[in-house]
């Protein structure tokens, strides 16, 4: 049977990179929380950005399920800043008995801010399509997220 792979990050750190490069290795379908919903609001999403993104992820942990189904590898390009978000995704694979792994990209809060600069600056010449990432964002991401722990991860890719 056919497999999940979570990326656990900030945003920012590399994780869509990362996700891309082991599509092309795995073959595998790649479910990002921003793609959707990028698509369907743009930047325009305000105060209720947390909501739909809490439904996005409701909607691709079933239609992950339905992927691995017919043999194909999924990859979930999100996240999954806290330990609870982690906690829930395994057991809800592990209840499925659908294998399933955490790739965590850790970077240093140097380079995490080196390339949220490089990416605003894509954003603002209009290069790419993703999050604005400004002190606020910054900030709620110090915040909420909670580096994994060794027994969490099955893969650690360390960036400086």
């Amino acid at each position: 049977m056919a497999k999940v792979i979570m990326t656990c990050g900030r945003i920012c750190s590399g994780k869509s990179t990362y996700t891309e490069q082991l599509r092309i290795k795995n073959k595998a379908v790649v479910l990002s929380v921003d793609e959707i919903t990028l698509a369907l609001f743009e930047h325009d999403v305000g105060e209720k950005h947390d909501e739909y993104v809490e439904k996005a992820e409701r909607y691709l942990f079933d239609k992950s399920v339905e992927i691995i189904e017919t043999g194909i590898d999924v990859i979930l390009d999100w996240g999954f800043w806290t330990k609870a978000e982690r906690d829930f995704a395994r057991e809800f694979y592990r209840s499925k008995n659908i294998e399933n792994e955490f790739h965590y990209i850790n970077i240093s809060n140097e380079e995490w801010k080196k390339r949220i600069e490089k990416r605003n600056s894509l954003i603002s010449q209009g290069k790419i399509s993703a999050y604005y990432v400004d002190e606020g964002l910054m900030k709620k991401v110090d915040g909420i997220f909670e580096a994994p722990s060794d027994d969490e991860v099955d893969l650690i890719i360390q960036e400086v």
